[in-house]
């Protein structure tokens, strides 16, 4: 339900509402909230609330570190974790300068605006993620260890599943949180499981995979163990990927779907660091399913992009590069912007390469372009790239680039 500020505010009042986070995120997708007190609401709304923004990584420094959170008032959620009695909510906010001025760093105002965009060319898109994490044990000391929760495989049941009852209460969590869940199961890897749910507009799956992230962590902390979203947790086992759903309607043109597609596929070395940027997240690829080659097939998992079995309204793209340390704002934003760069070029698809490419020979190979090979490549693409420049501020560009 997406509420006005109006009925925010009158919620807060009948429900014995004490706290209320004001959530953002640095420029990696890291989260961040500040509470505040139910008096203070109307302040926030009409003005913002002020937070010392140089202690945020790549927010600045001590000379300009004013700025100002401003709550969206349709994002409200009850954080069901917290106590009855005193009632904890969230709202996502966007960040300004103290004049008014949007803040440069704050991604999910990039996102707005590139749903924004896309809304004024005549297009809107829907976005489904996928994100798969590791269950580790926690030493005595209460810290994470490297000992998975159990060594269960792909979509095996309990009792050799350990995570089943996990799941089903990250689960029911987020669907108390109005957050729908598609599926759940285990999955390759020792303690690795995959929650999916449902597809919605840009922004709201975005807010969503952030939420994600808490409440699984959350759960898994109140059950004594951790999960864990790195890109690759364990040496030779499989990575944890953030698979990407991603669909285009518009009132005409059902091709629109393949020069999406084309968009993403022509764009996607320049993207590869805001999509996968940590070191690790290059040891991902090429195996168990994570793609090193830049190409697409239907249903096929060895490809980048795969258009799975479905009809009608389920019909989409699955981009299969990115991984749960990408910031979910940043992802999208560029992701609608190659999107809208293949349907207004008329971008033609390549051959589908309907073959396994992880037991393809070397000439066969050699027929396709590849991801950058680590970070360092990547962001040297990035920071040449005209399409990233055009897209993404110059002081996030730096952050990634330089960091």
């Amino acid at each position: 339900m997406k509420y006005s500020k109006e009925e925010v505010m009158q919620y807060i009042r009948e429900e014995d509402v004490k706290f209320i986070r004001l959530a953002f995120c640095d420029v990696f997708g890291k989260q961040k909230n500040i509470s505040i007190m139910p008096e203070e609401l109307p302040r926030a709304f009409e003005y913002g609330i002020a937070f010392d923004a140089s202690a945020i990584t790549g927010f600045g420094d001590e000379t300009h570190s004013d700025l100002l959170l401003h709550p969206d008032a349709g994002t409200l959620m009850l954080l069901s974790w917290r106590p009855e009695h005193g009632k904890v909510v969230r709202m996502f906010s966007s960040i300004t300068y103290p004049d008014g001025r949007p803040f440069e760093c704050d991604t999910r105002s990039l996102l707005k605006k590139a749903v924004e965009d896309a809304q004024k060319a005549g297009f809107s898109f829907a976005f489904g993620a996928e994100q798969e994490f590791y269950l580790f044990e926690l030493d005595e000391a209460e810290k994470p260890t490297k000992v998975p929760y159990d060594y269960a495989s792909y979509m095996d049941i309990a009792p050799e599943d350990k995570g089943e009852n996990i799941r089903r209460e990250i689960c029911l969590t987020l669907e108390q949180m109005g957050i729908y869940p598609e599926s759940s199961h285990h999955e390759e890897g020792p303690g690795q499981n995959e929650i999916d749910f449902r597809y919605a507009d840009a922004l709201s799956t975005a807010d969503n995979t952030m939420t994600f992230q808490t409440v699984v962590k959350t759960v898994c902390r109140r059950n004594g163990i951790f999960a864990d979203f790195s890109p690759k947790p364990l040496e030779n086992k499989p990575g944890n990927g953030f698979h990407i759903n991603i669909s285009v309607k518009s009132s005409e043109h059902p091709e629109n779907l393949c020069y999406m597609i084309a968009g993403i596929l022509d764009k996607i070395e320049d993207m590869t660091a805001f999509l996968n940027p940590t070191e690790d997240s290059y040891k991902r690829f090429g195996n168990n399913k994570a793609p090193r080659y830049i190409s697409w097939s239907s249903e096929n998992r060895s490809q980048l992009v795969r258009i799975p079995a479905a009809v009608g309204e389920y019909r989409r793209a699955e981009l299969r590069s990115p991984d749960p340390s990408a910031n979910p704002y940043l992802a999208f934003t560029l992701m609608i912007y190659a999107g809208l760069h293949g349907i207004k070029n008329k971008l033609d698809l390549p051959p589908a390469a309907d073959i396994n490419l992880y037991k393809a020979d070397a000439e066969t190979l050699a027929k396709f372009r590849k991801l950058p090979e680590d970070l360092h490549t990547a962001c040297m693409m990035a920071a040449a790239s005209d399409f990233i420049k055009e897209h993404i501020p110059a002081a996030i560009l730096d952050i990634y680039c330089n960091k």
